[in-house]
């Protein structure tokens, strides 16, 4: 017979103040709390114990927590950096059961399900979590039952009584006969007996095996995991409590609240499942290999390099990943270390495109006393998509060379961007525009494809590389000179073709194009120049002949 279902709760009340305390190295006396911007406003996030002991509460506006708390101390709050520490919580939580998840913001859900009696017992599990926690520096709020809704309702509510809509609706108003015989008067006249309470310790509660609805019925309906406007609409009508709710039509409560409310309270009842899943660890993808004795000679390191190798690979290929920047670690008899880190134009799974980006970095090895450990790791990895034939016979012919592995170009880009960085390394791409210092965008050739076919059939016309608009010398007028002194020296015109007039874009104001419209000439004088002059009809600026490039 299969074990019951035992599901525990860990509540963090305090994670993201307590996560700073410890960051600053210690306990700190003075009310402490984090601060998040939401819109306009600075409120509290998490607040430590001395500050709830002040009064303080989060959600509550900062310069109202200023004036009851002068003293308050501060931290903006980071929400990144408490998802990563929520993340090692899990991990820490995993020696108790290797299923458990992530309660974000401040939670972690832990399925003890057959795992209890290796620790004595709940209680006594229950006392360790609370003893490591204690260690920690960590407030956690822990709840025990059948199913996950139950045990998340116990963690954050118990202790919470559900309020009146109206404070008249309050027995404690009324004359004390009155609540005296209110409070018997559904057990005396036949009714249910009074539910007792869970056990409960300093923080701690536990709802014994198939007692789920005596533990949750007295908690408040916002124990169900529903939103503020139904917890608010069901207590107009008086359902304040999750034990009001058993007793109601199921399809008149959906009609009227929405199906959330059967949804949640059929999960932390049981009759829904709800079943925790695991975060899926990480992909590690790092080999290494130890030897007996300390190796020096470059051969050695080399045939040690060429056995992790095939192996990433294979551990690539499997998970359909190519790396995209390895990590090479040479662990010394002096335990010190070595690292290098090179990178790939493209993804790649090949281990003879890995090897010679790693082995340029050989010759700056120092084995020192003896090299104890090769560890190998791609830290970062990208898919590799699949490739498939299809279209007419030119695009098969193209795929099928990239599948032979035509990679030549790449494997440039990878060697030189293991000498000088992937990121000096660059290559144009044409845009559209008919602007002539805009006609090419710079691209990383690391993280972008070459560009497929010819450059427009315009931009072909011009000179490769371009230089700022130099002035010449010549008479004014949109007429091409026969003479003209440009860089200090006269030059004669031979040919001439032209002009291509280019006009400035006029939705944005280029300081560079305020001369105007241009009319652009190709040149050859008669000592071989060949130049790309232009002559600025005039706008913001006077007019005039200038020289934009020299063709090679």
């Amino acid at each position: 017979m299969p074990a019951p279902r035992r599901i525990m709760s860990l509540w963090f009340p305090r994670l993201g103040a307590e996560r700073c305390l410890r960051m600053a190295g210690g306990p700190v006396l003075s009310p402490f709390a984090t601060v998040q911007e939401t819109g306009n406003q600075r409120l509290l996030g998490a607040v430590s114990a001395e500050a709830s002991a002040a009064g303080l509460h989060p959600g509550q506006p900062l310069r109202d927590a200023r004036a009851m708390c002068p003293s308050l101390q501060t931290s903006p709050a980071d929400p990144e950096g408490e998802a990563a520490f929520l993340r090692l919580l899990r991990r820490w939580a995993g020696k108790f059961s290797p299923w458990v998840s992530e309660e974000a913001p401040d939670g972690l859900i832990v399925d003890l399900t057959g795992c209890a009696h290796l620790f004595g017992g709940e209680p006594s599990l229950v006392a360790r979590v609370e003893a490591d926690c204690a260690s920690l520096g960590l407030t956690v709020r822990i709840g025990l039952a059948d199913t996950v809704g139950a045990a998340w309702a116990i963690a954050r509510y118990t202790g919470q009584h559900a309020r009146p809509a109206r404070s008249g609706d309050e027995i404690d108003q009324e004359a004390r006969a009155t609540r005296s015989r209110a409070g018997r008067r559904h057990w005396t006249k036949g009714g249910a007996a009074p539910v007792a309470p869970v056990a409960a310790q300093q923080g701690v509660q536990i709802a014994p095996a198939g007692q789920t609805r005596r533990g949750i019925a007295a908690l408040p309906v916002a124990a169900l995991r529903l939103d503020a406007d139904t917890c608010a609409a069901l207590g107009r009508v008086g359902l304040r409590r999750i034990e009001d709710l058993w007793g109601m039509p199921r399809a008149a409560l959906a009609r009227r609240f929405g199906l959330s409310v059967t949804k949640r309270l059929d999960q932390a009842l049981g009759v829904a499942p709800e079943p925790v899943s695991p975060a899926r660890p990480p992909n590690v993808f790092a080999l290494r290999i130890s030897f007996p004795d300390p190796i020096g000679l470059p051969e050695d390191i080399e045939a040690g390099l060429d056995r992790l190798l095939p192996r990433l690979a294979e551990k690539l290929r499997d998970s359909g990943r190519g790396a995209r920047r390895l990590r090479w670690e040479l662990l010394r008899a002096d335990q010190t270390r070595q690292v290098f880190e090179v990178g790939l134009a493209r993804p790649s799974d090949d281990p003879m495109r890995m090897r010679p980006l790693l082995l340029q970095k050989l010759a700056q090895v120092e084995p020192g006393y003896g090299i104890d450990i090769l560890r190998l790791e791609a830290v970062q990895t990208e898919p590799l998509a699949p490739q498939t034939h299809k279209g007419h016979m030119e695009a098969a012919d193209q795929v099928a060379s990239r599948l032979k592995g035509n990679t030549a170009l790449d494997d440039l880009v990878g060697t030189l961007g293991a000498r000088v960085g992937l990121e000096a390394i660059t290559r144009w791409h044409p845009a559209d525009t008919h602007i002539p210092e805009k006609t090419a965008t710079v691209l990383a050739a690391a993280w972008s494809d070459p560009h497929e076919g010819m450059w427009p059939h315009g931009q072909s016309r011009r000179p490769l590389t371009l230089c700022s608009p130099e002035p010449v010398q010549a008479p004014d007028g949109p007429m091409l000179p026969a003479r003209f002194r440009w860089r200090g020296m006269d030059h004669d015109l031979k040919v001439a073709s032209g002009p291509e007039r280019i006009a400035p874009e006029w939705w944005l104001d280029d300081p560079i194009w305020r001369s105007g419209v241009r009319d652009y000439w190709r040149v050859e004088t008669r000592t071989g120049l060949r130049l790309w002059l232009y002559y600025a009809h005039g706008g913001l600026r006077s007019s005039g002949w200038f020289c934009h490039g020299q063709f090679d």
